[in-house]
């Protein structure tokens, strides 16, 4: 990957990009209010949980496509998968958080002179794009290599969930660091073999994901947004 690439992959990945990614939890704030998290063990238990049986099996496969769809210019493919992740959003939070974070994403990739202009007049005709659709699009349009990207994407996944913890546990930045090093390798494999599974077998069941999600809009203290 050259470097300018690699600069661009570089900004996708910081916490700096301004959608707002920082105020979500993902159900992982509730985890801990109930007890299910309580700790760095429980929290590498939960959190590596939602990396094998959703990322891996369901939103790494699915940013691969998006990411071939958006090379291939074919926009009708990109609709459909992007109308999939939005139906695949099982709770009201979670929902609005991939159609906030989009619409964030929107709007910043509206203002950049560095974007593909044909690509982003074709993401103008899609009704509120989700947050991987924009993903895709942006790393398509920088020529960020797929594997690369989604290893990117889950990275910020990961970042956020350990800064989460730090929040509301608390679990202490040493500590955050010794739960990256358990679960950077295994999201590293996820970017290497998302591409390669089939659609057929996409799949992101997590009962205890859902429930965590439906349980935290009714949590009556909470610093996060889902």
């Amino acid at each position: 990957m050259h470097n300018l690439a690699l600069l661009q992959l570089l900004r996708l990945a910081s916490p700096t990009l301004p959608v707002g990614a920082y105020s979500y939890s993902q159900g992982l704030e509730w985890a801990i209010e109930c007890g299910t998290v309580h700790d760095a063990d429980s929290a590498a238990g939960w959190i590596g949980a939602l990396l094998r049986l959703n990322l891996a099996t369901y939103e790494a496969p699915l940013l691969a496509a998006l990411m071939a769809a958006w090379q291939a210019g074919d926009l009708a493919e990109v609709a459909r998968l992007d109308a999939d992740y939005l139906a695949s959003r099982e709770t009201a939070e979670l929902r609005a958080e991939t159609r906030q974070v989009g619409y964030s994403m929107q709007q910043l990739l509206a203002g950049l002179p560095d974007l593909d202009p044909q690509l982003y007049a074709q993401a103008a005709t899609l009704k509120h794009p989700s947050w991987p659709c924009l993903y895709a699009l942006a790393a398509s349009s920088w020529a960020i290599p797929a594997e690369a990207a989604i290893a990117a994407c889950l990275w910020n996944w990961l970042e956020n969930q350990v800064v989460v913890l730090m929040k509301a546990l608390p679990l202490g930045q040493a500590k955050g660091q010794r739960l990256l090093s358990l679960l950077v390798p295994q999201a590293a494999e996820v970017a290497r073999t998302a591409a390669t599974l089939p659609e057929p077998d996409w799949h992101n069941l997590a009962p205890g994901y859902a429930l965590a999600s439906c349980l935290h809009e009714t949590q009556y203290s909470r610093l996060f947004r889902s």
